[in-house]
C-alpha cells in the first residue's frame, strides 16, 4: 500500500471512529424517551436511543472487515472512554444553577439528563460486552468461512450481540423498577427491532465494504 492509499485508509478509519462515537453518545442522550415505531406488521415500543444504535454495529462490522479485530477493538475502547467523558460533562452541567431566563431550567435539565448516569452506566456495561461479542463472533465466522459469506457473519454476530446488549441494558435500567412482563416486552421489542435493522442493513454493509476495498485497492478478504 503506497503512502497516498495509506492516508486514505487512515482518514477513513478516523471518520468511521468519529461516526461510531457520535452515534454511541447520541444513543445515550436520547435513551430516556420511549417511542412507538409502527412498521405495519408490528408496533415496537422502544427507547429512542435504539434508533441510531444499530449504526454502531454496522460500523464495527465494516471496521472488522477492512481493518481487522485489533483496530476495531481500539474504536470500541474509544467509545467507552467517550461515554465516561460524557457522563462527567453532564454531571458538571448539573453543578451550576441556571440563571433567570435560561431556556433550560434546572428542573428541565434534571428531567432530561438526571437519569443519564443510570442510562450511561447500564449502556457501558451492555456496550462493552455486546461490542466485544460482536467483534469476536464476526471474526470467528470470517475465519470459519475463509472470508466468504459476509452476510452470514454480519447477521450472525450482530443479532446475537444485540440480544446480549438489549437484555443487559434493559435489565440494569428496570429490574426492581418495572414488572418482569414489562421488562420482557422491552427486551423483546428492542431486540427484534435491532435484529430487523441488522438484516436490512446487509446491502449497506456489502456496498460499504465494496467501495472501501475499491478506493484502498484491497483484494478479497484482505485487511488494511
Amino acid at each position: 500500500m503506497n503512502r497516498a492509499t495509506r492516508q486514505k485508509a487512515d482518514h477513513l478509519y478516523l471518520f468511521l471512529a468519529t461516526l461510531f462515537t457520535t452515534a454511541l453518545i447520541v444513543c445515550n442522550l436520547i435513551a430516556n424517551k420511549f417511542v412507538s415505531v409502527d412498521l405495519g406488521f408490528k408496533t415496537f415500543i422502544i427507547s429512542a436511543g435504539v434508533l441510531p444504535y444499530p449504526i454502531t454495529f454496522l460500523i464495527t462490522d465494516v471496521l472488522s472487515e477492512i481493518y481487522g479485530r485489533k483496530k476495531t477493538n481500539r474504536v470500541v475502547f474509544m467509545g467507552f472512554a467517550a461515554l465516561i467523558f460524557t457522563l462527567f460533562i453532564l454531571w458538571l452541567g448539573s453543578q451550576f444553577p441556571s440563571i433567570l431566563g435560561s431556556p433550560v431550567s434546572d428542573e428541565l435539565y434534571q428531567t432530561a439528563y438526571g437519569n443519564s448516569w443510570r442510562v450511561i452506566c447500564a449502556s457501558m456495561i451492555a456496550y462493552l460486552v455486546a461490542q466485544f461479542v460482536d467483534v469476536r463472533l464476526f471474526h470467528f465466522w470470517k475465519g470459519l468461512t475463509k472470508g466468504k459469506h459476509l452476510w452470514l457473519r454480519n447477521n450472525a454476530s450482530t443479532v446475537l450481540s444485540q440480544l446480549v446488549d438489549t437484555t443487559l441494558v434493559v435489565g440494569v435500567l428496570f429490574i426492581g423498577q418495572e414488572s418482569w412482563s414489562t421488562i420482557g416486552s422491552y427486551i423483546r421489542d428492542g431486540w427484534m427491532f435491532k435484529a430487523l435493522v441488522a438484516l436490512a442493513d446487509t446491502p449497506l454493509l456489502y456496498a460499504a465494504t465494496w467501495y472501501v476495498r475499491r478506493i484502498l485497492k484491497l483484494k478479497f478478504a484482505q485487511e488494511v
